[in-house]
């Protein structure tokens, strides 16, 4: 678990704020694929618990597992009964119970990548189904994207977060699609994309680039700079594409 992955506790408040939920149908996409009563699940990195509420929501008893104490406690303000919360990282979990379903939300990339997919599968029941879906919120507009690049350039290249195994984008199958298919411990793996878009404020906008993990590495100084530089280079309201990437695939029983 790098630096990086842990510095959202500061902006935890920010980012149940800013950051955008999961639709219902995500869930049911999910729970369709299972092919059966999901009754319980893990979470991988549950944050402030937007995909928590979302599975919670249709009756499975969640544990929802974080490793930052900030993001711990704002996810702990707002879960219902059947949601068990844990401090810890994706590589201390031991090995118990099983779940009919595990899950992360935006999160998958921040796990080491030595014996993660072992861990997920000893993790799972036999034909259990794991999940991981999420994907950046980006500008629809070229053109402000463009100008908030410009204006970004001073302090900061990219704020993206790269791919762990680096399938160029015109790929058919993205990560962790790509690891999952040469995993022998799952099989059925498939991706689908739900397609996201609507407008926000420009404030709401820098409140979100507020949560990026790239910016929470710069200086304040430099990250109060950066923000004031984009503002001045967006419009009143920003249009926003946000894909959903969903990756869902299945233990092996055999």
């Amino acid at each position: 678990m790098t630096a990086r992955a842990l510095g959202f506790g500061a902006v935890a408040k920010a980012y149940e704020r800013f950051r955008p939920g999961y639709p219902e149908e995500l869930a049911d996409l999910v729970t369709a694929y299972a092919g059966r009563p999901v009754r319980t699940a893990l979470e991988i990195g549950a944050g402030t618990g937007k995909a928590t509420r979302l599975f919670a929501g249709h009756g499975i008893a969640v544990t929802a597992t974080e490793p930052d104490a900030g993001m711990l406690a704002q996810l702990n303000r707002a879960v219902p009964a059947n949601v068990t919360t844990v401090r810890a990282a994706f590589e201390d979990l031991r090995p118990g119970g099983t779940y009919g379903l595990v899950y992360a939300a935006a999160a998958m990339h921040w796990t080491r990548p030595d014996g993660r997919w072992p861990r997920v599968a000893a993790l799972l029941e036999p034909g259990g189904v794991f999940a991981s879906f999420g994907g950046p919120v980006q500008l629809a507009d070229p053109a402000v994207e463009e100008a908030v690049r410009a204006a970004r350039a001073p302090f900061l290249e990219s704020d993206d977060v790269p791919s762990p195994d680096g399938p160029a984008p015109e790929e058919a199958m993205q990560w962790p699609g790509t690891e999952l298919e040469r995993s022998p411990l799952f099989h059925d793996v498939r991706q689908t994309v739900m397609e996201r878009r609507w407008t926000m404020s420009a404030a709401d906008y820098i409140g979100h680039l507020s949560t990026v993990s790239a910016y929470l590495q710069l200086p304040q100084a430099d990250r109060r700079r950066a923000f004031e530089a984009i503002e001045r280079v967006l419009p009143d309201t920003v249009g926003i594409a946000a894909d959903i990437v969903v990756h869902l695939a299945r233990r092996r029983s055999d």
